[in-house]
């Protein structure tokens, strides 16, 4: 029996060695290719979508070091910038996906690879940041496809913890963070039964709805007192004793005071209704809803609370007699309720097909103009990075991309993409796979 136990332990230290190689040899594989350019870069006689102020025809985007110099059709432009004459392309600013788990999901088989999910209910000190992985093959797979900036959050229990907003380039988690700490997500409780397979009375279900509300309001509460008595401390510190040191509750202090949002996933008619009359009873802090399957639904109430959503537009309708462009529709009614929309995929390896999520909210009613925004302004906006992403502007990030036409189709291509100035090699493991196999060289007869 001891020896077959330690057999088992062997074969399984050694897949896993093996699954790391792999990792290893693919991430070098696909993200070490060929050095960024930084410098001085000149983007001459292209369309350029500034997403904030309309569309300029034979434009010139001027770039020096990661910021944008110039935005307009006349510039001067003096020795030392390398010119890329874009004549018949389009300049957009770089796309956002507002919830993903990239840089911290790599191989779901493999647990050593997934850091997206830590143990117990109530996490708020976990911080995506301090796990991302620079090297992660899906990164270039994204950043080619026009997406150079992401939120990646941690998914498990009822506080997951902190969400980062990171650039898809950099060698270390400190040179991609845009916003360390963006938002704490919160998985919100559910009052409704999971699915066909949920053999659960609508009874058990309310009670252990009940339960769990009754557990986050409990953490909420200590969060809010504990703050109370730190801040009581800080003021009073030679009446009072120094209060014990909570980092979980410390993690709270800039949730409960609104300097960071709260990300709520929850899908359900019935559960967003609940998490609004829930987000009503802390004025104080900022919420932004994800997910929101049945949005649709409840538009109205979601615009009458002011709350910005998180949406994608590739799943499965939320019940069986929904029409199946429910999920496409989703977006587009919602704005037209009067809500701020943005684009999330809730994905990994997927997280490059965060145009197509925007494309078929275009066609779907929410247009071209308000899906762009969608996946840039809107989405900086909602996280309080306008200032610096989202839109073609003096003074901003360098996050741009060139295509030969339209970003939402399929069959544009994305022919350079800059991120914080750096011209990025387009280069990742699928254009690796197809120059590999493309022309392999197979003997002839």
């Amino acid at each position: 029996m001891k020896d077959a136990e330690r057999t088992m332990k062997y074969l399984s230290s050694l897949v896993t060695g093996l699954a790391l190689m792999l990792v290893t040899t693919l991430s070098v594989d696909a993200q070490i290719t060929e050095k960024a350019t930084f410098g001085k870069f000149a983007i001459t006689n292209a369309t350029i979508h500034t997403v904030s102020d309309g569309v300029i025809e034979n434009g010139i985007v001027l770039i020096n070091g990661e910021t944008i110099e110039f935005v307009g059709q006349k510039a001067k432009i003096k020795p030392g910038y390398t010119q890329i004459n874009a004549e018949g392309k389009h300049l957009y600013p770089g796309f956002m996906d507002a919830g993903t788990q990239l840089g911290l999901k790599e191989i779901g088989a493999v647990d050593v690879t997934n850091d997206q999910a830590e143990l117990g209910e109530f996490n708020p000190h976990v911080r995506a940041f301090t796990a991302i992985n620079p090297s992660s093959v899906s990164i270039p797979v994204t950043r080619v496809n026009g997406v150079t900036h992401v939120i990646s959050m941690p998914v498990s229990g009822r506080f997951s913890g902190k969400a980062t907003l990171i650039d898809l380039y950099g060698y270390s988690p400190d040179s991609m963070a845009v916003s360390p700490n963006a938002a704490l997500h919160l998985n919100w409780p559910s009052a409704v039964k999971g699915g066909y397979w949920d053999d659960r009375s609508d009874e058990k279900v309310q009670k252990e709805y009940e339960k769990n509300l009754k557990e986050l309001n409990k953490f909420w509460d200590k969060a809010v007192f504990y703050d109370k008595m730190v801040a009581s401390y800080d003021e009073n510190n030679a009446n009072q004793e120094m209060p014990d040191t909570d980092k979980k509750m410390e993690a709270m202090s800039e949730v409960i005071n609104g300097n960071i949002p709260v990300i709520i996933s929850v899908g359900n008619k019935k559960d967003i209704l609940n998490a609004i009359a829930w987000t009503e009873q802390h004025p104080d802090a900022q919420f932004i809803l994800a997910g929101v399957h049945d949005g649709w639904r409840v538009a109205d109430e979601i615009a009458d609370a002011g709350l910005p959503c998180l949406v994608s537009t590739l799943y499965t309708p939320e019940r069986d007699y929904d029409n199946y462009q429910r999920p496409y529709q989703n977006p587009g009614l919602l704005h037209e309720a009067g809500v701020k929309v943005a684009i999330s995929t809730g994905d990994t390896e997927n997280v490059r097909n965060a145009p197509y999520h925007a494309g078929y909210a275009a066609t779907y009613g929410l247009g071209k103009e308000e899906a762009l925004k969608a996946i840039t302004l809107n989405a900086a906006e909602i996280f309080g990075v306008q200032d610096k992403l989202g839109s073609i502007e003096v003074g901003k990030q360098a996050n741009l991309f060139l295509s030969d036409g339209d970003p939402f189709e399929p069959m544009t291509h994305i022919e350079q993409v800059f991120i914080r100035g750096y011209k990025i090699p387009m280069v990742s493991r699928h254009s690796q796979l197809n120059d590999e196999y493309l022309n392999r060289g197979a003997k002839k007869n």
